[in-house]
């Protein structure tokens, strides 16, 4: 694994966040039977674990910025170095206690992601990635998939639901894909869906709707492991239009055309 400065102060961020996570996520089976239920025990959750991200980031980096879910945006000293920082991705899986949910940091210099780290404190699973330096599952090099036909493939989506994104367009889009593949999957934490893509796990992804705190670190797994990945539009404004199309060279184009046609 990379063992940088940089990556090593993001993990052990990552990590003392991701105790606390886990130990609240023990709890979110014991509330589920209450009257009141989880929601606001888990909205705590959330912040705690921003709260502690935070802190760490800011006092291993105190000049760069932060761009988090809950606080927005923080200028720091630094205008060219922000953090991008989701506590919690996953929070609907945390919340019915589905252990599919991932802490997501990453470094943008200049606008760009230059290191990424998402950690699934459940599985204990870490991804890394540095630009030029490659992507790692724990000790692990990581790859995207070799396949290169769609019909081959397992591909992951993400859904709109209720009150949010375009329920007629991701129809039409999921009737593209649909019938060219062999698989389709829907997690519900769009990092670990993109970390997935990077370990060859997921053949392809793609989704609409999303924030720069769910894209950041994934996106430089995914580049960082050989694959591809723009905005739906086949450009590279992705955190900006929140939208996303990965997977290796051939899948890749062909999930772009496939959704083109939609």
């Amino acid at each position: 694994m990379i063992r940088s400065a940089l990556i090593t102060v993001m993990v052990q961020a990552a990590r003392k966040a991701g105790r606390a996570l886990t130990r609240d996520f023990g709890e979110v089976e014991n509330l589920q039977v209450s009257q009141k239920g989880p929601a606001n025990f888990v909205s705590a959750a959330d912040r705690r674990s921003e709260e502690t991200l935070y802190r760490e980031l800011s006092k291993a980096r105190p000049a760069f910025g932060f761009l988090m879910e809950e606080r927005g945006r923080v200028a720091g000293t630094d205008p060219q170095c922000v953090w991008v920082v989701d506590p919690l991705d996953g929070t609907t899986n945390f919340l019915h206690g589905i252990p599919l949910f991932a802490i997501s940091i990453a470094l943008l210099r200049e606008g760009m992601p230059v290191a990424g780290v998402v950690y699934n404190p459940v599985t204990d699973e870490t991804y890394v990635g540095e630009r030029g330096q490659g992507a790692y599952l724990n000790n692990r090099r990581l790859r995207v998939s070799a396949r290169r036909e769609l019909a081959d493939c397992v591909v992951c989506c993400g859904v709109p639901h209720r009150g949010r994104g375009d329920l007629e367009r991701f129809r039409a889009e999921l009737a593209a894909v649909q019938g060219a593949v062999a698989g389709i999957r829907r997690t519900g934490a769009a990092a670990l869906d993109l970390a997935w893509v990077a370990a060859g796990r997921f053949d392809g992804f793609w989704e609409r709707g999303l924030s720069a705190w769910d894209l950041a670190a994934g996106l430089l797994l995914v580049r960082e492991a050989g694959g591809f990945a723009t905005d739906l539009d086949g450009g590279d404004a992705i955190l900006e239009k929140g939208s996303v199309v990965a997977g290796n060279e051939p899948i890749h184009r062909a999930l772009l055309a496939a959704l083109e046609v939609a």
